[in-house]
């Protein structure tokens, strides 16, 4: 596997990811920055764009969905519920949403989805090796808002205390949706909002 980080437009620099298998098949992970960035490492690398996996459903995190898809016939996974067609929510349909626990394989790779509901409602965050892509489920030493349109505070603290029990190894890498980069068991640790919503279970 190879893998790409990709920030988005100011002012949000949304973080996002495009990983290329052994087969020269290629996933992107929240498609925020600009198409033709996109196109310039799959063109340079002879990959072709098959799986468009979205965190959640925000404009910040979908902006390059529709145009990758139609240009590369690629398929976009993202919760129904996160597919308003609204300036918000830009996108109007997926073609996948996910299973909880269910498993996603692209030759080599193999993404597990857990759902996280409360940035909102539809938000997930996958698993790829030693990869746990947040979307904005949780940031380093933070979490995504929970005062926007779909969002819930008490969601929130259930999908932490989810997050919390997560079967992974500690030093599983934590990709967020926007910011630094940290690790599984350092936010375990440290994250206040996580210890928080432990101690109120």
């Amino acid at each position: 596997m190879q893998a790409f980080h990709l920030i988005g437009a100011a002012p949000f620099y949304t973080n996002s990811f495009l990983l290329i298998t052994e087969a020269d098949h290629a996933v992107i992970i929240d498609p925020a920055a600009e198409v033709q960035e996109y196109d310039k490492i799959l063109r340079e690398k002879g990959a072709v764009l098959t799986h468009i996996l979205c965190t959640h459903g925000h404009y910040d995190h979908v902006g390059s969905a529709g145009g990758l898809s139609r240009e590369w016939g690629a398929k976009v996974w993202c919760e129904p519920a996160d597919c308003g067609g609204t300036q918000f929510f830009p996108l109007k349909g997926a073609d996948f949403g996910y299973e909880e626990g269910g498993n996603l394989t692209v030759d080599e790779l193999t993404f597990t989805v857990w759902h996280t509901p409360g940035h909102t409602e539809g938000s997930v965050v996958l698993l790829c090796d030693t990869y746990l892509f947040v979307g904005d489920t949780v940031f380093q030493g933070s979490i995504g808002r929970t005062d926007l349109e779909g969002g819930s505070s008490r969601k929130m603290d259930e999908s932490l205390r989810k997050f919390a029990a997560l079967p992974i190894p500690k030093e599983t890498q934590l990709l967020p949706g926007h910011g630094d980069f940290s690790t599984y068991g350092e936010e375990l640790k440290t994250n206040f909002y996580i210890r928080n919503a432990l101690r109120n279970a």
